[in-house]
C-alpha cells in the first residue's frame, strides 16, 4: 500500500521480469499502475495486466473491502490495463465501467460482455463525493479510446500512457529514482509508442493547457509530482510532438562480411572529426526500440546494409519496417552499403526512408564487394553536405525540410 496524496492510494503492478513489450525491449522491467481514491464512492483508476490481478487485489484489500468500489475507470482498453476488470467485477458487480465512446467499444470487443458502462466525453465530470472527476479525451494518445481522468481537487492528473516510462521500481516518485533516469526511460517510451502521434499529443497539451497539475501519475513507470519535473516532461512532450531534433547524428547498420561495417565506420570517424555528435549502431548488437529512443533527437539518420538476395538484411528489414510504422518526421537520411553484383535491393532502404517522412540528402553510396581507401575517402564529401545542413540557421530544424 502507497499513499500518493490524501485518500489516493497507487494499487499497481511492479513486472519485475518483462523483457520485451511489443517488440520493444525493456530491460528494466515495467510497472502497472492503478490508483484507487478513497471518497464517497470509491474509485479505482485502470486495472492491470491479468496476471497482476492477485496483486492489485491484495494492495486494494490493505486499503478497502474491494466489493465497495463504485467506479472502475478505464482510461485505456489495452489489456495491460484492462486486464483485470472482469476478475474485479466478480467482486464488485455492482461497479460501473468509466469509459469514452471508443473505450466502450474496445471494452466490449475485448471481453465480449455488455457491462454496466458510464460512457463520458472531453469536458464531462464524475462527482464521487467530495471529490469531482474531469474527463479528456486524448484519442490516438495512443489508442483511439485513450482519455485523462483529473482530480480537480487535488490537481492529479491520470493520463494514463501519456507520459509513462517502462520501468520497474520499488520507488513510486521519478524524483526518488533521479530525473535524468527517469527522462532517459521517458524519451524511449515515447519514441517506441508515441511519436506517430504528434499532432494529436499537440492537441491533448493544448487541452490541458490551463489545468493546474500538482501531480501526473501515468499507468507505466514513476509517478511525476516536483513541479520541475512536471515542466520538464510537459516541454520535452511539446518538443517530440513538433518533432523538433538536434544537430545530432545516428549511423545504423547491419553488415555480412564487414565491408558495409568499414563504410559506417568511416562515416563515423569522418564526422566525429567535425565535432558533430555522432553515434553508430550494429543492428546484430543493439535493439531496434534502442536506436529508436536515439533518433528521436537525432537531425540525420545513416543507414547501412549489405545486400542479400536482392534485398537488405534480414535485421535492417525488420528495423526499416519498425522505423516506418513510428514516422520519425523532419529528418534527413543518408544510404550506404556494399553489393555483388546488384544494386537493386538499395532501393528497399531509400524507399523506406522516405515513406518514414525522412529526405535523403544525396544519391547513395553504394560500394563492390570490399571498398579501397579511394572510394572511403569519397565519403566525406556526404560529410561536407551534413555540415551544410547543420550551418543553416535555427528555424531550419523545425518544421518539414521540404518546406525550407
Amino acid at each position: 500500500m502507497l499513499k500518493i496524496a490524501e485518500n489516493i492510494y497507487w494499487t499497481g503492478y511492479i513486472d519485475w521480469n518483462l523483457r520485451n513489450f511489443h517488440g520493444y525491449s525493456t530491460p528494466s522491467g515495467s510497472t502497472y499502475n492503478a490508483y484507487l481514491i478513497l471518497d464517497e464512492q470509491p474509485t479505482l483508476i485502470d486495472t492491470v495486466k491479468h496476471y497482476g490481478f492477485e496483486e492489485i487485489l491484495y494492495r486494494i484489500k490493505e486499503i478497502i473491502d474491494p466489493s465497495k468500489i463504485k467506479y472502475i475507470i478505464s482510461n485505456h482498453t489495452e489489456m495491460d490495463h484492462s486486464g483485470s476488470i472482469e476478475k474485479l467485477l466478480s467482486i464488485c458487480p455492482n461497479a460501473q465501467i468509466v469509459c469514452s465512446p471508443k473505450g466502450e467499444e474496445g471494452l466490449k470487443r475485448h471481453f465480449k460482455k455488455n457491462w454496466n458502462f458510464k460512457v463520458v466525453n472531453s469536458g464531462n465530470t464524475l462527482n464521487i463525493g467530495r471529490r469531482n472527476l474531469k474527463f479528456f479525451l486524448m484519442p490516438m494518445v495512443h489508442w483511439p479510446d485513450s482519455m485523462a481522468t483529473y482530480s480537480i481537487e487535488d490537481n492529479i492528473l491520470f493520463p494514463n500512457d501519456a507520459f509513462g516510462q517502462h520501468y520497474a521500481s520499488s520507488e513510486r516518485f521519478a524524483d526518488e529514482v533521479g530525473i535524468d533516469v527517469v527522462v532517459k526511460e521517458a524519451t524511449k517510451y515515447y519514441a517506441n509508442i508515441v511519436m506517430p502521434y504528434g499532432g494529436q499529443v499537440l492537441k491533448a497539451l493544448e487541452a490541458l493547457k490551463d489545468v493546474k497539475i500538482d501531480m501526473i501519475c501515468p499507468s507505466h513507470g514513476l509517478i511525476w509530482r516536483k513541479k520541475e519535473d512536471i515542466e520538464k516532461i510537459l516541454s520535452l512532450y511539446k518538443k517530440w510532438a513538433n518533432y523538433e531534433t538536434g544537430k545530432s547524428i545516428v549511423i545504423v547498420y547491419d553488415t555480412m562480411w564487414h565491408s558495409t561495417e568499414m563504410i559506417a565506420q568511416t562515416l563515423y570517424e569522418f564526422i566525429d572529426c567535425e565535432n558533430i555528435p555522432v553515434k553508430l549502431y550494429n543492428l546484430q548488437n543493439t535493439h531496434i526500440s534502442d536506436i529508436i529512443a536515439e533518433i528521436i533527437s537525432a537531425k540525420v539518420v545513416m543507414v547501412g546494409s549489405p545486400i542479400l538476395n536482392n534485398k537488405v538484411l534480414p535485421n535492417m528489414g525488420a528495423f526499416l519496417t519498425y522505423l516506418k510504422g513510428l514516422k520519425p518526421k523532419n529528418r534527413y537520411a543518408f544510404t550506404f552499403g556494399s553489393y555483388g553484383w546488384a544494386k537493386v535491393g538499395f532501393k528497399e532502404l531509400e524507399d523506406s526512408l522516405k515513406e518514414a517522412g525522412m529526405e535523403l540528402i544525396s544519391e547513395g553510396r553504394y560500394l563492390n564487394y570490399v571498398p579501397d581507401d579511394t572510394e572511403l575517402e569519397g565519403l566525406k564529401d556526404i560529410v561536407g553536405k551534413i555540415k551544410n545542413l547543420f550551418e543553416m540557421k535555427p528555424a531550419f530544424f523545425q518544421g518539414n525540410p521540404q518546406e525550407k
